[in-house]
């Protein structure tokens, strides 16, 4: 599903990533990693007496890099030259640890810029676990790369 080049990006196109089961030892090694050292990410007898979630589950901002990094692994902003902003992002449930989730994509723009290199596409992506619920939901523009002149 490779894009690389800005012309390639068709509004009303959806993408599928591939799916990824969220282990323990990620969201641990991303609570670690950037110190979200809060007993709803680090003590499962707080999360068993006093959470209202009654199991480990990540951080919104490890879901948030989830889906970039999927969707950079699956070859859609292969073209990409930067992330401009996000925009109305929303999470409705959380990623739990075992969950199986996979990234949708769908282009909602495209606009040319004023340098010949380069374009603006706006997508909406979410994260959706193996029951079809939408764990993240936010739109982003990208700089993409625009197919060179022959």
């Amino acid at each position: 599903m490779a894009i690389e080049y800005f012309e390639e990006f068709e509004i009303g196109a959806e993408y599928k990533t591939h799916a990824r089961t969220i282990t323990e030892t990620d969201i641990v090694s991303f609570v670690n990693l950037f110190g979200f050292h809060e007993p709803l990410f680090i003590d499962m007898e707080f999360v068993k007496n006093n959470s209202i979630f009654g199991s480990r589950i990540a951080p919104g901002s490890f879901t948030f890099g989830l889906s970039e990094g999927m969707t950079i692994q699956s070859g859609l902003v292969k073209g990409g030259m930067a992330l401009l902003g996000v925009e109305e992002m929303k999470i409705p449930a959380p990623l739990r640890c075992g969950d199986t989730v996979h990234i949708k994509v769908k282009v909602l723009a495209k606009r040319e810029t004023s340098k010949p290199d380069r374009g603006i596409v706006t997508s909406e992506q979410q994260v959706i676990n193996q029951k079809g619920e939408v764990l993240l939901q936010y739109t982003v523009n990208r700089m993409i790369r625009r197919r060179p002149k022959a």
